[in-house]
């Protein structure tokens, strides 16, 4: 089992950062792919970005690519996710989640948190 809390979202201007972190819990993550997917009103939620267990093998929608790095710290059992030039179109609430298998569909993933709201304003 893992349990996973987001934090560090916000208000912020177009053109500014942010910097999301999740932290687990459970002696297994280090063994679990994480990713970061996000969600606006009415539209499906999204795959953001994706690390895998050794800290390489990242991926990043198209979106995003260019403007968000993740990364993570297997001794502090916590995922990162800096996000630089953020867009109005970047709003929404933003999950991390983690998986055995690492793919980059909502459904491959065993673990969500509860999520995180970024707004981005004009």
């Amino acid at each position: 089992q893992v349990q996973l809390v987001e934090s560090g979202g916000g208000l912020v201007q177009a053109g500014g950062s942010l910097r999301l972190s999740c932290a687990a819990s459970g002696r297994t993550f280090s063994q679990y792919a994480m990713g970061w997917f996000r969600q606006a009103p009415g539209k499906e939620r999204e795959f953001v970005a994706r690390i895998r267990w050794s800290g390489g093998g990242t991926r990043y929608g198209d979106s995003v690519k260019g403007r968000f790095t993740i990364s993570r710290d297997n001794a502090k059992n916590t995922v990162y996710l800096q996000m630089n030039s953020l867009k109005p179109e970047d709003t929404a609430v933003y999950y991390c989640a983690a998986t055995f298998t690492g793919g980059t569909s909502p459904g491959s993933y065993d673990y969500w948190g509860q999520g995180t709201q970024v707004t981005v304003s004009s």
